[in-house]
């Protein structure tokens, strides 16, 4: 297959997996976003450019992330490798668990897609089997993907990925609280047992179905519906602080969550309304939510270093557009 254009843009949204008792499983998409531009050169070699969160840390060659996906999926429809230039402007916290790594994997595929004469053999499903495959597990990547909340899941007799997109009611307001430090996945990953408790699971699957309908439907079962038997009690000793937050907005009764491995917390606040049904206001503008008191309590002690990020679920997944040689205006 030969390439239809040489210039293109991307955005993908962060992302938060698992979101309680849905390990490996829930995603949702968030409206914070890596931006990434490529131009296939005539020539061979690879630049990168990088502005914003990994400026500095990630690599500029052959073996940044993005540039490893584009040509993973190059190759997956026969389309000739090329020269790349990247100018990647990152707005999502590596190592923090809001699905930076996905965001990557998305965008080289994503972008390749632009790139070739036939975007469409390189359809949602062949680029969620292509990011399950690099990525290892698709519960970033279909979100990053798709937009909105996925539920993913791998066909046990084929071997085949595949995701649906389920309801966000309008009075959820996922809020980020990300801490100055990073952690693995690896590290993460690693503290957890080869086996659970069959209570557990049979816990762990009542919840996860019951978070459907709270994500959709019913925010107020959204604190029950957000527990978690599986993981995140066995990772304490890796993010202490992640998880003692957890623990003061739970008790306050807001559905706090942490963030696919970690470290970030997400809270899937609800909207507060007046009296009249309407939904209240900060001094911001933004949406009044049940965890801003609890918040600002907690912040107002010892949890000097992290970032409440107010953000909402992003409904358009990984976006792109074909540009021409010149630069162009921004994805809107």
């Amino acid at each position: 297959m030969r390439l239809g254009a040489d210039h293109v843009r991307v955005r993908v949204p962060a992302t938060s997996a698992n979101l309680g008792p849905g390990f490996d499983a829930l995603g949702v998409a968030l409206t914070l976003h890596d931006e990434v531009e490529v131009r296939a050169l005539g020539t061979s070699g690879v630049t990168v450019e990088v502005t914003g969160e990994g400026a500095g840390e990630v690599p500029d060659d052959e073996s940044h992330l993005v540039v490893q996906a584009l040509r993973t999926a190059l190759d997956h429809v026969g389309a000739p490798q090329t020269g790349l230039h990247l100018t990647c402007r990152n707005a999502i916290p590596h190592g923090r668990g809001l699905g930076s790594s996905a965001a990557a994997v998305v965008a080289g595929i994503v972008a390749a897609r632009a790139l070739v004469a036939d975007p469409a053999a390189l359809d949602d499903a062949t680029a969620l089997a292509l990011a399950t495959a690099m990525e290892g597990h698709p519960d970033n990547a279909a979100p990053a993907l798709l937009g909105g909340a996925t539920v993913a899941w791998t066909d046990a007799r084929t071997g085949a990925v595949d995701a649906v997109r389920v309801a966000v009611h309008d009075d959820v307001v996922p809020v980020a609280v990300v801490p100055a430090t990073h952690l693995s996945t690896k590290a993460a990953r690693g503290v957890l047992p080869a086996t659970v408790p069959h209570g557990d699971a049979a816990f762990q699957a009542g919840r996860a179905a019951l978070l459907v309908e709270a994500l959709g439907r019913r925010p107020d079962l959204l604190l029950a519906a957000t527990e978690d038997r599986l993981h995140q009690e066995y990772r304490r000793s890796v993010m202490r602080d992640s998880l003692a937050l957890v623990d003061v907005l739970r008790a306050a009764g807001v559905a706090a969550v942490v963030s696919g491995a970690g470290p970030t917390v997400l809270a899937l606040a609800r909207r507060v309304h007046d009296g009249h049904g309407a939904g209240g206001a900060t001094g911001t503008g933004a949406p009044a939510t049940d965890a801003d008191e609890v918040l600002r309590a907690a912040f107002g002690g010892v949890m000097g270093g992290w970032r409440v990020v107010r953000l909402a679920v992003d409904l358009d997944g990984a976006r792109s557009e074909r540009l021409p040689a010149t630069a162009a205006r921004s994805i809107g």
